[in-house]
Formats: C-alpha cells, structure tokens, sequence
C-alpha cells in the first residue's frame, strides 16, 4: 500500500488537569491530605487557611467574580451538612481568657500591661492539646532492649576481661531477649592467641549467668526452657506450686507444648487440681521477655467520619477536626487588574485559577466521602445496632449504584478512610464482604460467619474445643452453607489456632 495523509474528525474522552487533581485527592488519606493542602498553601499565595468558622459558602465557578477581591476571599472549603450541636462545642471560656475587673481608671498613657497585672506562667498557660501532647512526648519509649541491657551493664560492677565477654553476648540477643549465638562461637571470637591468659569458656558461662540476673526476667535464655527456668528461679522461694512447674519445665515441656495432658499427669504424678494450679503457674511466665521494652510507637488513626445516633436515628458527619478550611487570600486577589497582560498579572491569574480549581476538587472530595458514608450506614444500621453477626453483604458495585458513581470511584473512596463508630473505628472498606447462601434462600456476609465462629469458638469447652468439621456442621444446623476449608480460611484470618492447639486443662 503506498503511504498517505489523511484527516479524520473524531471524539475522544481526555481527563482535564481538574479531574486528575480531583481524583487524586480524592484516593488520599486524612495525613496525606493534609499535608497535600499544606504543600499547596506554601506553593500557591493565592491560598490561606480559613480561621472564620461561619464564612459563608459561595461559589466557585462565576468567572464574573475572579477579580473581586472580598468574594474570592469568601470561597473557603464547607464542611457538607455539619451536625454538630452548637452548645456542645461552644466555646471555652477559662479564668485565664477573662478580663479582669479591677484595672484601674487613671493608667498613664504608656503604662504597660505586664506592670500591672503579671502574666500566667507557660506551663498553665498552655491548653489540653498541649498538655497531651507532652504527656505522650514523655511517655514515649526511646530506649531499646540494648540500651536497657547496656544501662543495667553499666551499674554492675566487673572487670575489663567480663565487660568484653558481657558485651559480645549483649550483641548476640535478639530482640525477643533471646541469645541467637552458641557459647562456643562467642568464645571463640573473644580468643586473643598472643594473650598470656588465654580466655577458657567457662569465663564466658560465667558472665553468661550473671547477666541472666538482668531485667526483664529471662532475657540471655538460649532457648525456651531455659528462659522459663530463668524466671521461675527468679521468683519467691514460698511461691505456691514453684518445685513442681520447675519439674514439668525441666523434664515434660515436650508434653506440655504437645497439650498431652493425660500423659502429662501419669508422669509427673500430680493431679488434675495440682496440675491446673502449676500450669497456672507457668502460663504466667513471658516466653517473649524482650518484648516487655516495647520500642514502636503506637498508631494512631484519625476517623474521617463520625456516625452517631440522635433521636433514634443514625447520623453521618465529617470529622471537623481534620476538615481543611482553606480560601483564597483577598489582598493578592486585589492585585489582579483585568486588562493588564503583564507577566506578574497573568502569574497571579494562572494562581487565582489552581487556588479555584483545588478548593473545589476539596469540596468534591468531602462531599462524594460523605455521601458514600451515609449509603453505607443506611445499608449496615444492624451492624451499629446489634453488631457483626448482623452486617450484611455488600460489594462495591451496590454503593456505587445508590451514588451513581463509577466502581473504581468507590473504591478510591473506601481506601484509607476511616469510620467512628459506637462500635469503633473501622476502615470504609471493613464494611464490605462476601455473602454465604442460606437454606431459606437468603445471603449471609461473611463478616457475620466470621463473628459466629468465634462466637462458637469462645464458647466451647476446653477440654474438647471444637473442630472446624464440628463448626461447619453447627453453622449448617442453623441454615448457613460453609465447607470445613472456609471455616478453617475464615478462623486463620481471625488468628486463632486450631482446635489441637486451643485445648486446655480446666
């Protein structure tokens, strides 16, 4: 074929520059929209936050208005169809906000404040929030086990020779407290041939049994045995039961972690009270003693939206506390002439025009979460109510045909959002879940089987738990298909073991 030009009309589908920043914003979380807004007040001087709660919401698409300086300074981010009762989060008025009564009526002109009434210190005047956050700032772990072994190392009073031994084992615990090395390859690391004194291992077992002495207890075990014996050598000489659960710990810790009970009491010869007070005993130890000395920092999550109930009803409302209220700031605004094209102008006109585009896009944001979250709760009000083993099924494809919305919207939506419930804080997409078919030819979430299984789980006698056979047939005998493969799926995520492992000498 030869080679030609041709022209065609035709239509095609592009995403403009708005739409990409509106669905942007839209899949992010409450963190990182927050300091996506905090990137776009310091990028863009046409934008500033808002501290005047009661502005009135206008709109943002007059182009009439772009050079009116007072209305653009209006256009802030609302927060859609807030809820929230005026008296309980009025505002707090403290002795220190009052102004005091007795000032005197012949000041002279340049008298100043401090001279006569004297200021409050820092530490009473900083507010609840302040207060908090020092708490945590304090509270906060910074040491690790190392450096809680090196502190109590530091405070034990040894010779150069033991410190370096102490040291080298130091380096071999990991951080369940556990010693990761044999004696012997420590040994042979400390070995200095051109000494005269040459180190011998049992130097190293030495040290190796004074540092055992350390908190917390167990630590410096080489295996579980040992570091349950560690501890149990650690308590009171009058502890009740102490001989006996060294005895199963020394000799039968095989039985007891196999759950073999019956040959647990023919070979300690103990009976079944005596051996129920022992094991007791022994469940009280910490298999995980570097864990004690806690070294992450907890996660906090911080809800988008708030459901509560009022009047019998079930309310949705955006978190204020994270809501953005941003608009546009009314002095650059005032700058911008209409028939001046200089390239300071048209700056400010390109600016004027993001700052619009992106306090829209945040209001589409808030607006489409919280209409997402409101067909949610409509669709889970059992769940509020009485909960799990009343939520039903749901899909994304539902939700986005009561929106009106396209799937993958939704899911943008659900991701990384976070719900206040009475029940507690779930993520959006916690909400929805597969269904089971029943034997009246209903659906039953799998959410809800979830909660029953552990329910039944929670239920069952400990010396028999039940099997995920044994489930699956009591949750037939109430009309919901399960195999024995999906109780034992659905019990696996839950992290509960199965029945060989969960059984109990009560």
């Amino acid at each position: 074929m030869k080679a030609s030009l041709q022209l065609k009309l035709g239509q095609s589908l592009t995403m403009t520059p708005q739409l990409q920043q509106a669905i942007r914003l839209l899949q992010l979380s409450t963190l990182d929209l927050q300091q996506e807004v905090q990137q776009a007040l310091e990028s863009n001087p046409m934008l500033e936050t808002s501290e005047d709660e009661d502005q009135p919401e206008t709109d943002t698409g007059n182009d009439e208005r772009e050079a009116n300086a007072t209305e653009s300074a209006a256009e802030t981010v609302p927060e859609p169809s807030p809820d929230w009762d005026e008296t309980e989060n009025g505002p707090d008025w403290s002795s220190e906000n009052e102004i005091p009564d007795n000032i005197p009526d012949d000041l002279p002109v340049d008298t100043a404040w401090d001279d006569i009434y004297q200021s409050a210190p820092a530490s009473a005047a900083r507010n609840d929030d302040e207060n908090d956050h020092d708490f945590e700032t304090r509270n906060s772990p910074t040491d690790t086990l190392q450096d809680h072994l090196e502190w109590q190392l530091n405070l034990t009073p040894m010779s150069e020779r033991d410190q370096a031994i102490a040291h080298a084992l130091m380096d071999a615990v990991d951080e369940r407290g556990y010693l990761t090395s044999p004696l012997e390859e420590i040994h042979a690391g400390l070995l200095d041939e051109n000494e005269e004194d040459p180190l011998e291992l049992d130097e190293v077992e030495a040290v190796l049994h004074r540092l055992q002495h350390f908190d917390p207890p167990g630590v410096f075990a080489r295996d579980l045995q040992e570091c349950l014996l560690i501890q149990l050598n650690q308590l009171p000489p009058e502890t009740p039961w102490l001989a006996q659960a060294r005895l199963v710990i020394t000799h039968y810790i095989n039985l007891l972690g196999n759950r073999d009970y019956a040959q647990l009491l023919r070979r300690s010869r103990l009976k079944e009270d005596q051996l129920r007070d022992v094991l007791a005993l022994i469940t009280g130890l910490n298999p995980r003693p570097g864990d004690v000395i806690d070294r992450t920092e907890p996660d906090y999550v911080i809800p988008d939206v708030i459901v509560r109930k009022h009047n019998g009803r079930w309310r949705v409302e955006l978190n204020p506390e994270i809501a953005p209220r941003i608009r546009v700031n009314a002095s650059y605004a005032s700058l911008i002439r209409r028939a001046d094209s200089s390239a300071d102008n048209t700056y400010l006109r390109d600016q004027l025009q993001e700052a619009k585009w992106f306090i829209k896009s945040l209001q589409s944001r808030n607006e489409t979460l919280l209409k997402v979250a409101t067909r949610i709760v409509e669709h889970q009000q059992g769940f509020l109510d009485q909960g799990e083993e009343a939520m039903k099924p749901l899909i994304l494809s539902d939700i986005a045909q009561a929106v009106e919305m396209h799937e993958s919207t939704i899911s943008r939506v659900t991701t990384q959002k976070y719900m206040h419930t009475p029940r507690g804080i779930f993520e959006l997409k916690y909400f929805f879940s597969s269904h089971v078919s029943t034997d009246e030819g209903g659906e039953c979430s799998s959410t809800a089987i979830r909660a029953m299984i552990k329910k039944l789980i929670a239920a069952e006698t400990p010396k028999k738990p039940l099997s995920d056979s044994k489930i699956a047939a009591m949750l037939g005998e109430q009309g919901i298909k399960v195999a024995r493969r999906t109780v034992a799926k659905y019990r696996e995520a839950m992290h509960i073991p199965p029945s060989n492992e969960r059984k109990r000498l009560v």
